[in-house]
């Protein structure tokens, strides 16, 4: 569905060459947190990031981004340790329509059955080739932690505890292809949970929705080092 004005005031969308290809999160002025495979191979001075619109296209903020920086324990193969931090050129200052996101409590865990939202600019389908202009938002239930890695062990795809699942059994509802490094959050606290990170497909039965869980400690470390 639509997200509405106000909805994620912290989300921003990262661009290289006026195209949108990742989330993030403002976590003050001039840091956002996103996915390090996001971060992976790209050069800072390449890339723009759009803050305070609903739209990736227009409206809002675009300031250069001037560091990234890729968490040490970042496995590319395993998405182990899914967390970079970008710094940017100009800081962004809070406004009507832009504030900062909330980090969790080193240590929390979503519990099983919480519904999260989660939102970005990714595709609405499995493979899709357009990206929606607008900001799109999906409630999304936590799945414990063991059932969603029974669920891709066979597959040969790894749940840690630097990670969570929120999805549905039967599929339906999920982030996708362009959603990567952006928020997932718990809608009462407006706490900043994790960062979409991984699945298989989007929306397919039994493939939840995998997030960086920015509570786990050593994540949760290597963000606030880096505010």
């Amino acid at each position: 569905m639509s997200a509405s004005a106000g909805d994620f005031p912290f989300i921003v969308s990262i661009q290289q060459s006026g195209r949108h290809f990742c989330g993030g999160s403002l976590l003050n002025a001039n840091t956002i947190v996103t996915a390090a495979h996001c971060a992976e191979g790209q050069t800072a001075s390449s890339l723009t990031i759009r803050a305070g619109s609903l739209s990736r296209s227009s409206g809002g903020t675009v300031v250069r981004v001037s560091s990234i920086k890729i968490n040490s324990g970042y496995v590319a193969s395993t998405y182990q340790g899914d967390v970079a931090i970008m710094k940017l050129a100009t800081s962004i200052p809070t406004s009507s329509t832009i504030s900062y996101a909330t980090l969790p409590a080193s240590g929390s865990d979503p519990a099983s059955g919480t519904v999260l939202t989660t939102a970005g600019w990714g595709t609405t389908s499995s493979g899709g080739q357009t990206l929606p202009t607008s900001l799109l938002k999906v409630d999304v239930p936590v799945i414990t932690r063991s059932t969603c890695a029974n669920m891709y062990v066979a597959r040969e795809l790894y749940v840690t505890t630097q990670m969570f699942c929120a999805g549905f059994a039967a599929g339906g509802k999920d982030s996708c292809q362009g959603d990567s490094g952006g928020p997932i959050v718990n809608k009462s606290t407006r706490t900043l949970l994790g960062v979409v990170s991984w699945g298989d497909g989007c929306a397919a039965a039994n493939s939840p929705g995998v997030y960086s869980h920015l509570g786990q400690s050593t994540l949760r470390s290597f963000v606030a080092a880096n505010l």
